[in-house]
């Protein structure tokens, strides 16, 4: 596992931290871009208040963004202008400068709950250029990551599933939501951890040891393969 946690006097550890990341991202998506005139690049991201930083800081990359695909790890069911949807997230923070140019594949459809719409949404990320260049992955006070929820009720088929994506129901979200499958996750060149905060590092270090299941932390899923991690306090 690779990590970076170089922190500096006079500027923000967080900040930091996102800015080195969006450097590795930038040099991860150029080398991949640079293997053929045709090639496209796929960019895998997660929702919520840590990957604000690191949108800003990636947004102006000098690279190629008109051939750069962008997509999420899972989302909210909730339309695309919803306070709380990841698609409304992405296109506010990361879609802005010289990013604008990229392609953004949202999770959801017009269908009114994920059970009925996840087939059309799993077709339609499916047909992106897989493997990713890199797949962003966050993680929860619960140890869960995308929506691999362990309280989720279809964790199991998330965990196991060949399918590109899985709805999801859990009794600690409000909202339905739909994640991509493990498989599809772990269908990257680059596995990135953005984490941030103390109480984050404890579950990751409770994750690390060889106690819980995967079912019960389901980060533990991602900790055998090659890995970077980028955390600050």
């Amino acid at each position: 596992m690779a990590v970076d946690m170089t922190q500096s006097t006079t500027q923000d550890p967080r900040q930091q931290t996102a800015e080195s990341l969006a450097e590795y991202l930038a040099a991860a998506l150029t080398a991949d871009l640079a293997a053929s005139p045709e090639a496209r690049a796929l960019l895998v991201v997660s929702g919520g208040s840590t990957p604000k930083p690191l949108f800003a800081a990636l947004r102006d990359k000098p690279l190629d963004w008109s051939r750069v695909d962008i997509t999420l790890a899972d989302e909210r069911w909730v339309s695309e202008d919803a306070d709380d949807s990841n698609a409304r997230f992405v296109r506010e923070h990361l879609l802005k400068g010289a990013a604008a140019a990229a392609t953004f594949h949202p999770l959801t459809s017009a269908e009114a709950e994920p059970e009925a719409g996840c087939g059309e949404v799993s077709a339609r990320i499916a047909a992106l250029s897989w493997p990713a260049s890199a797949v962003i992955l966050g993680m929860g006070g619960d140890g869960h990551t995308a929506s691999l929820f362990p309280d989720g009720d279809r964790l199991q088929e998330a965990l196991t599933s060949r399918d590109c994506c899985v709805p999801m129901r859990a009794p600690s979200v409000p909202q339905a939501r739909i994640t991509l499958s493990l498989e599809r996750l772990r269908q990257t060149r680059r596995t990135v951890l953005h984490l941030t905060g103390t109480d984050k590092q404890a579950v990751l270090s409770r994750a690390l040891g060889d106690i819980e299941a995967v079912s019960e932390l389901p980060i533990r899923a991602f900790l055998s393969a090659p890995l970077a991690l980028y955390w600050a306090p």
